[in-house]
């Protein structure tokens, strides 16, 4: 393709974004794969001007106010070409051409903004904070009560952009074997700084170049999520719930650190996410876990599964927050709750999800929102209505993380751990008294 085919087609790529009501990632994928004949460097130059764009969305959208032109995908993409690349009117004009595949031909105002530009930066002091640091004005001040001295570098961090992690599955492969395979790739890669199982890759390639990922001996999964998987620290035999499994990566995780022994049930509201993970537990060669669509977190199976399990997770739906650097658009465009219908739903999830806990064994509250509404405040209302649950400190769950954010709970933020942001709480039911009499044995996991 070029440079203005390029162009044109994020602008397309853009249109269709800004018009559905779905996360960008789930557009842009389905935008390439209704193109199979976009090569594999005009698809990465395209989905990284993309993210550009959304990761600028609120200070293109200040410019634009500020020469009073509308904001749509056209004019930000000419602020970003003029702040950004510094482009000038004259070189602009020769992409915008009106050629064959390329934009249209500029029109008077467009060529009048540019000039207006020129010169300038993307950030501008005048910007007010919401705008400089793109954080939503309901998020502002509870991120600046959550960093009161780191506030400015960890809006830093949520603008860079994400890597590519990987998670190798323990009963197909090893970490050095995988790593071997991606240098051989001609791809740089490392271990993990934390999580045991975990590279990064320095690059992005296109995913049809890693034939692991096809034989489900890795798994794309953010460091920080493989370290919450971690610190569930299911044992082989044991029997674990993933209470708001998703798309399954946290269960394939959990499932593999139990060697394929035990049984694991993911649980999901939603269906088709379960239906799709169960492919992915397939490939994965993982045969101790079984799905179970739930109508809500009330669901009469859990009542009938009450005390049944060594291990719940609960990966509650929150803010992603702790994902803005790799979901962009996730600050402005509200697909789901907002903040003040997640917090109860929350609480009513957790506690919820505690009935499956036998005594004795463990509840690990998640999220990946950076926000102590979300997280601290959470677990302390949980445990002031449960008091047969106490803190498992994480020095104890998993000693070999030293510079977690807070010193009971796994507390990671991207400026200080370069992950995701994540939070992970592990909580235990006190062990029954010898005067308390057993729970009766739960139903057989094939009924109900």
């Amino acid at each position: 393709m070029t440079p203005a085919a390029r162009l044109q087609a994020t602008l397309d790529l853009m249109h269709d974004v800004d018009s559905v009501a779905r996360p960008a990632d789930a557009v842009v994928s389905a935008w390439f794969r209704a193109r199979r004949d976009v090569g594999e460097k005009d698809r990465g130059a395209i989905s990284d001007l993309l993210y550009a764009l959304l990761r600028h969305h609120a200070r293109l959208g200040w410019w634009l106010a500020k020469h009073g032109r509308p904001d749509t995908p056209r004019n930000r993409l000419l602020a970003w070409l003029a702040l950004d690349g510094g482009m000038t009117r004259d070189q602009v004009q020769g992409l915008f051409n009106g050629g064959k595949l390329a934009p249209a031909v500029l029109t008077d105002h467009e060529r009048t903004l540019l000039v207006k530009l020129q010169g300038s930066r993307i950030d501008h002091p005048a910007m007010p904070d919401e705008v400089r640091f793109e954080c939503p004005a309901w998020a502002l001040d509870l991120l600046r009560r959550r960093f009161p001295h780191t506030f400015g570098d960890e809006m830093a961090a949520l603008l860079t952009t994400a890597p590519l992690d990987l998670r190798v599955n323990p009963l197909k492969s090893t970490r050095e074997d995988v790593l071997g395979e991606l240098r051989a790739l001609g791809l740089p890669a490392e271990a993990s700084r934390m999580a045991p199982y975990g590279i990064r890759v320095a690059e992005r390639p296109a995913l049809n170049r890693l034939p692991m990922l096809k034989t489900g001996a890795v798994e794309i999964q953010d460091e920080g999520s493989q370290l919450v998987a971690m610190v569930v620290d299911a044992r082989p035999g044991e029997r674990v719930v993933d209470f708001c499994a998703g798309a399954g990566g946290k269960t394939l995780a959990i499932a593999a650190q139990m060697a394929n022994k035990g049984y694991v049930m993911a649980c999901d509201v939603l269906a088709g996410r379960l239906k799709r993970a169960a492919e992915r537990f397939r490939r994965a060669g993982l045969h101790n876990i079984e799905t179970r669509p739930l109508a809500n977190e009330t669901d009469r199976w859990v009542k009938r599964h009450k005390g049944s399990f060594d291990r719940v997770l609960v990966d509650a739906p929150c803010s992603g927050t702790g994902t803005w650097r790799r979901n962009p658009d996730a600050r402005w465009r509200q697909l789901g709750p907002g903040i003040e219908a997640l917090l109860p739903l929350q609480a009513s999830i957790l506690a919820s999800a505690a009935r499956l806990v036998k005594p004795g064994g463990r509840l690990v509250y998640a999220t990946c929102s950076l926000l102590a509404e979300e997280n601290e405040e959470q677990v302390a209302a949980f445990l002031a209505a449960h008091p047969d649950f106490h803190v498992v400190p994480l020095r104890e769950v998993a000693p070999q993380l030293t510079d977690s954010a807070h010193p009971d709970f796994l507390a990671l933020t991207p400026a200080r751990h370069d992950t995701d942001g994540f939070f992970a709480a592990v909580l235990q039911r006190a062990a029954i008294s010898p005067a308390e009499p057993m729970p009766e044995p739960s139903d057989a996991e094939s009924a109900g």
